[in-house]
């Protein structure tokens, strides 16, 4: 357990609820992988492909029977986590489009029973603990493929604005039965689960219209230390019960917005920090998409890291691997960038949390016990101040990534600021005043222990 200052102390947030215990580890862990992939990389236009071209199940069909990756190797999308300083990782055992990675009983709509004849899942599940990262799987509570799902008229059902399907009735219970007995099936056959990740409630579909109580109900009795996402009764957008002094059976234990890091982080109605994961793609689709060529910098990465850690939050990131099951090469290389920063300040990282100091102009702040941690992505001019840190509460500060030891300027520069502490980055006896090249044009660590 990591040494914790009192919460009295100036630089401690308020300690995360204990309703929030069961997520411990993976508020630890604070980065993982997302990995979108199935039928729909066969077409390299994203996993919506469906909806957005509105395409017919006929028209898919031929892709369904195409899916047959032959060069996918599961150890090798870890060894790239691992890489990559991810402890967790999540694969879409379901997606909208209702193909299964796995082997259902309730279905022959699968990897297992259609032309690959394998368990992806399975695959994974075993490469990824293998070299201990934990698992989650997503599974979506959508699904295009059923006859019972709500068709025409749909917000996104492939075949809302087919006249042919107007007038039809569907047995929604039916098609629940189905898809609570494929939960059950994954929390069942596949051993201990860390995560699993629904996706998404929308329109009149959120919370009892899925039979959450139950479907949660069940979940729990199956797998009790499982943590999962808020989604079961908001959208990607929303933050649902989770943040409210009367949360849900089915609220989760994390918000999970999507393609953003949330301007403060996210706090609960009391003021009290909500655990909370930034699920964000490497470029701009979740799924392989042949033409999408803006993937985002290794340095982005890097300072999109700190600055969820900063705000107590998670940072998951997807690949989206293409129909042979191969990560693209851009996607490994900017993973492998934010690995090797990370391996030399992975204590500024894993297993710490914001700071109750506010944001300094030049950086950000993460704390870990009584470590406090300057990060620092602008050049100062001069000595580094650090805004809200009292000279007298440092025991000692240096350099995260090497080790090397910084001293406090007492410069002639800072005389008109008796109030402030600065940090010299020169040598100490050398001038305070002058200004050095950051070691670390990406992120500049300074680990600041403070006194007990």
């Amino acid at each position: 357990m990591t040494t914790q200052l009192p919460t009295s102390a100036p630089y401690q947030r308020t300690p995360v609820p204990e309703r929030f215990a069961r997520s411990e580890w993976f508020r630890h862990a604070r980065l993982g992988m997302f990995i979108h992939w199935g039928v729909y990389s066969t077409l390299g236009r994203g996993e919506w492909v469906r909806s957005h071209e509105e395409m017919s199940a006929e028209d898919y069909a031929p892709w369904t029977h195409a899916f047959n990756p032959q060069s996918v190797d599961f150890d090798a999308w870890a060894a790239l986590a691992q890489e990559a300083g991810m402890e967790y990782a999540v694969l879409t055992a379901k997606h909208h489009d209702g193909y299964c990675l796995f082997d259902s009983q309730h279905s022959t709509f699968t990897s297992a029973a259609m032309t690959p004849k394998r368990d992806f899942v399975a695959e994974f599940l075993e490469a990824f603990r293998k070299r201990g990262i934990r698992v989650g799987l997503y599974f979506t509570l959508i699904d295009w493929s059923h006859p019972d799902y709500p068709h025409y008229g749909d917000s996104f059902h492939p075949e809302r604005n087919n006249p042919a399907f107007a007038g039809r009735t569907h047995d929604f219970d039916r098609y629940l039965d189905l898809m609570h007995a494929q939960v059950e099936e994954l929390c069942t056959r596949y051993g201990k689960l860390d995560i699993l990740w629904f996706d998404f409630s929308y329109d009149d579909l959120n919370g009892e219209a899925w039979r959450a109580s139950e479907l949660m109900s069940m979940v729990r009795r199956h797998q009790p230390d499982v943590i999962v996402d808020n989604r079961l009764e908001v959208s990607a957008s929303g933050f649902g019960s989770i943040v409210t002094d009367t949360p849900s059976s089915y609220c989760g234990d994390f918000v999970s917005p999507e393609q953003i890091v949330p301007p403060e982080g996210i706090l609960a109605e009391d003021g009290s920090p909500v655990p909370w994961e930034s699920c964000v793609t490497l470029n701009n689709h979740w799924a392989w998409h042949h033409s999408d060529r803006e993937y985002k910098s290794g340095q982005t990465l890097v300072r999109k890291l700190v600055e969820v850690v900063s705000k107590g939050g998670n940072l998951l990131l997807n690949v989206g691997p293409d129909a042979d099951g191969v990560i693209p090469a851009e996607s490994a290389e900017v993973l492998r960038y934010l690995g090797r920063w990370l391996s030399a300040n992975v204590a500024s990282i894993k297993g710490a949390e914001g700071s109750a100091l506010p944001k300094p102009e030049w950086g950000r702040w993460t704390q870990r016990g009584r470590h406090l941690y300057a990060h620092v992505l602008e050049q100062p001019v001069g000595p580094l101040p650090l805004p809200g840190v009292r000279a007298e509460d440092i025991e000692s500060v240096r350099l995260l990534a090497n080790g090397q030891d910084l001293h406090l300027a007492s410069s002639w520069v800072i005389e008109a600021y008796p109030d402030l502490t600065f940090v010299a980055f020169g040598p100490e006896g050398g001038d305070d005043s002058f200004t050095y090249a950051l070691p670390d044009a990406d992120d500049t660590v300074v680990e600041i222990t403070l006194r007990s």
